[in-house]
């Protein structure tokens, strides 16, 4: 996408800034319908949500601030980004400060979720897997526009990246010793504040989430070269509109 906008001019580069940040939206609305559906299965939410909900739960029950799961997401992520300045100090980039912006959106965006899914209320066993898994692959789908939109990291992959950056580590280990810690930690606040493991937190559905979610984005990735077209398409509304109505006409026919 640097070769193409090396081609454009100035304007054209602010709109194709512009466009890339609306896909980068739609890519967080897709990833937080996908944590709502994992959290409205009762099996265990994903792994970047299990702080959140935890406090979440416990606000609910007067014994911590009473706020959306959606805010505690602010509030998590704003902590990833400062131990991301912990870890780098004088090699964090002042640009990475914007994913405190993603971070917001992410959090608002799941609060607006949280509420469309409100009348997903999961019985039996199979429904709830079936809302699990549902929400594992619309996660992995909006991780995978998100990556390919390639602005700055979520906070969430921004701490891996961070200490991989400043240790060696490679990124895979530093993602998963990351996704450990926060489990870990929902599970000790759930015994803070409810003196037990809280299931509906963090469950079977959370590994599942852990597996299925990076198994689902590495099938989707070699098959979202169109995407990548539409994030890099020359702006300007109506040749936008008119390439896109004949790309779909090609796909369909």
């Amino acid at each position: 996408m640097n070769t193409i906008n090396q081609t454009l001019s100035f304007k054209e580069k602010n709109i194709s800034f512009l466009w890339q940040h609306i896909l980068l939206c739609l890519s967080l609305f897709i990833m937080t319908f996908g944590v709502a559906l994992c959290v409205r299965s009762d099996l265990g939410s994903s792994v970047i949500s299990t702080i959140p909900f935890v406090m979440t739960i416990a606000g609910a029950d007067g014994k911590a601030p009473a706020l959306t799961i959606g805010e505690y997401t602010y509030i998590m992520n704003f902590v990833l980004v400062f131990l991301q300045i912990a870890v780098l100090r004088r090699k964090f980039r002042p640009v990475q400060l914007f994913q405190l912006v993603i971070g917001f959106l992410f959090g608002f965006l799941l609060d607006v979720n949280m509420w469309l899914t409100s009348a997903v209320i999961p019985e039996t066993f199979l429904s709830k897997a079936a809302v699990q898994l549902g929400g594992c692959c619309v996660l992995a789908i909006g991780i995978s526009f998100e990556i390919r939109c390639g602005s700055v990291t979520m906070p969430g992959e921004g701490l891996p990246v961070a200490i991989s950056r400043a240790t060696g580590m490679l990124f895979s280990k530093a993602k998963i010793m990351v996704d450990i810690l926060l489990v870990v930690i929902a599970v000790v606040l759930g015994y803070i504040y409810f003196g037990s493991w809280q299931w509906q937190v963090v469950g079977p559905g959370t590994l599942v989430a852990m597996i299925l979610v990076g198994a689902v984005v590495k099938i989707l990735e070699p098959r979202l070269g169109w995407f990548s077209k539409v994030v890099c398409y020359r702006p300007g509304c109506r040749r936008y509109l008119y390439g896109l109505a004949r790309f779909i006409y090609h796909k369909i026919n």
